[in-house]
């Protein structure tokens, strides 16, 4: 994939999971609070998908 269609996919992909407005925001420490507990989820899950699997196994409804 060029870096345009890598850009492409990664903005589809956060716009999917409604990730647009946390995109440039820390993920957070102990001590510095990032992101919310729900955008971490989401994070997690659009991380899988960016590899584009043929199957994703979810635990959580």
């Amino acid at each position: 994939m060029s870096k345009a269609e890598v850009r492409r996919v990664v903005d589809d992909t956060l716009d999917e999971m409604g990730l647009r407005e946390c995109a440039e925001r820390p993920i957070g420490t102990w001590h510095l609070r990032g992101i919310s507990g729900g955008e971490k989820k989401r994070l997690c899950i659009a991380l899988e998908i960016l590899t584009r699997p043929r199957l994703l196994f979810l635990d959580e409804p």
